[in-house]
Order: C-alpha cells, then sequence, then structure tokens
C-alpha cells in the first residue's frame, strides 16, 4: 500500500508539473443528421473550417475536451485507448437535448425557445461525453444513488471542462450548468441554467435539486439526485481555493477511473472513496482531505 500510494503521489506531482508524457490525441469525427434521427448521418470532410456553426463548435470543443482530459489527467480518449470521438448534429427537429449514445455523442439543435442548440455549451459537451468515460471506467447504473452520482460526474467535470477552458479559479467560476443553451422563452420565466452546482436549489435553475443527502429519494430522476454531490464538489473546491482540476478534479477522477466497474455505488461509498483519495494522492497536504470532507458534511454524508 505504502509503494502504491507513493507511486500515485508521484504521478499526479509529475502530472501537475507537465513532466509525464502525455496520452496521444485521439481522432475527432462529426456528421450532419441534417434534422433526421438516422444515426450517425453524413460524414463532414473538414469540420475544422465548417460554415456550419454547429459542426465547427463541436468539433473544436470536442477536441478540447480531448485535450483537456489528456492534458490534466493524461487519459487517452473516452476510453483510454484512443477511440474516436465522433458525434453528430442537426439530431432531429427542434430536438431538445444533447447525449451520450453509448457509442457517439448526439445534438439536437433546441427548440429555439426554452432551448437553443446544444453544441452552443461547452459544459454541455464536456458533461455528455464524460458520461462515456464514466461508462469506460465506473460503470454507473442509471438509478438510484449511482444514477445521481452517473449525473453529478458529469456535471463535475463539465465544469471543470468550461473552467480549464477560461483559465478560471474556483472564485471566478459561475458553476452553472447549461447557461448558454437556454432560450429567451427560459430566461422570461427567470431560468438561467439547468443547475447550479453552487445552489442546486436556486429558482434560476430550471430543474432545482434537493441539497442534503437526506432528501434523496428511491427512484429520483438522477438529474435531480445529483444535487447533493455537485454541491459537495463545489464546497470541497471552494474550500480549497485555486483551480478545480488541480487537487479537488483529482480525487475525483481517482474515485471515477481508480478502481473497476462499481454499477451499484452509493453516495456514502463514493464520499469514502474521495475522503481515502485525498489522503492518497496528498498525503502531505491535509488541506485537501480537509476539504473534501467539508464538501460531503455540508450535504450530509
Amino acid at each position: 500500500m505504502r509503494t502504491q500510494t507513493a507511486k500515485l503521489t508521484s504521478v499526479v506531482a509529475a502530472r501537475a508539473a507537465g513532466l509525464v508524457t502525455l496520452a496521444a490525441a485521439p481522432s475527432v469525427t462529426v456528421y450532419d443528421c441534417k434534422h433526421t434521427q438516422t444515426l450517425p448521418g453524413t460524414p463532414v470532410p473538414k469540420p475544422k473550417t465548417s460554415s456550419d456553426g454547429s459542426v465547427k463548435r463541436t468539433f473544436n470543443q470536442t477536441t478540447k475536451v480531448a485535450r483537456f482530459y489528456q492534458q490534466v489527467f493524461n487519459r487517452n480518449s473516452i476510453d483510454d485507448h484512443g477511440m474516436t470521438m465522433m458525434s453528430s448534429v442537426h439530431f432531429g427537429e427542434k430536438y431538445n437535448n444533447a447525449m451520450w449514445n453509448g457509442s457517439q455523442m448526439v445534438y439536437g439543435d433546441g427548440d429555439g425557445s426554452i432551448f437553443l442548440d446544444f453544441t452552443r455549451g461547452n459544459d454541455v459537451i464536456g458533461h455528455e461525453l464524460t458520461h462515456g468515460v464514466t461508462q469506460h471506467s465506473l460503470q454507473l447504473a442509471y438509478s438510484g444513488d449511482a444514477g445521481g452520482l452517473n449525473e453529478s460526474i458529469s456535471d463535475c467535470f463539465g465544469s471543470m471542462f468550461r473552467q480549464w477552458e477560461a483559465k478560471q479559479d474556483v472564485k471566478k467560476a459561475d458553476w452553472l450548468i447549461g447557461r448558454d443553451i437556454m432560450g429567451l422563452a427560459a430566461k422570461k420565466k427567470g431560468f438561467a441554467c439547468l443547475r447550479d452546482m453552487a445552489d442546486p436549489a436556486a429558482k434560476h435553475c430550471l430543474a432545482p435539486q434537493p441539497t442534503k443527502y437526506s432528501q434523496v429519494t428511491p427512484g429520483m430522476d438522477p438529474h435531480y439526485a445529483s444535487g447533493p454531490p455537485n454541491l459537495a464538489f463545489y464546497t470541497a473546491c471552494t474550500t480549497l481555493g485555486g483551480y478545480s482540476w488541480a487537487r479537488i478534479g483529482q480525487v475525483w477522477y481517482h474515485s471515477l477511473t481508480g478502481f473497476g466497474p462499481t454499477p451499484n455505488m452509493t453516495m456514502k461509498a463514493f464520499a469514502a472513496r474521495t475522503r481515502q483519495g485525498a489522503h492518497t494522492l496528498y498525503p502531505g497536504d491535509a488541506a485537501v482531505l480537509a476539504a473534501v470532507d467539508t464538501g460531503w458534511k455540508k450535504v450530509g454524508l
């Protein structure tokens, strides 16, 4: 155990210092469904320079998500083995969703009223691609505690990606999920985002969430049940300060990818794993464990 701990600590330190060899960059491809629901659609030959804003945004942001995972966590694509990151845009007619379908990304254009084009949200793109990372690591189920964790992990890494791209520390970040895809009709009703990691129960969220684990009930939609772990992550990050991905993000990533599949993991078990991870990765920095502990205690875990 001591040898393993020493190795993990040295890897994290070397990664932070830019001394490790980075994973290879995966291929990124974009397809156009042309408002049908037939996947993957027509391949776009030069997405990087496309005149279609949805295509260009998808290519650029997916490439940046790959770079984020590569540079921050030394991960080679979604599966850590270099799989091609495939996306399809213009799925369906005014389709109000973006999703990871198990093998690729799918983006709707939104109805233009409640939702705008889902490719407009870099945190949304990071969120959905992280579902793929979870699929290839912890393999969380999509119900119960595991379902809430599944959604929360995607929010955590989607928010981290947004902050990383903007070079924001935890104080400058807004911690909103989906801010850039909210349409005028939603804004007129007072909705600023899908979720707020700093204040999950806020009325400006399209889907207000519980803030305590005791409020998570059996059968609750994972998008609601993710509230407590989201708040725990936010609290841990802001308690420690600095960049979210630098230390707390490393603990969450280690807890997500370092132990193999645990489909029915409970929030209590994940909280315990992050506490242990903080100690394992940063044995000489008690502030990290204290911040993680503060985060989970905030939500009753």
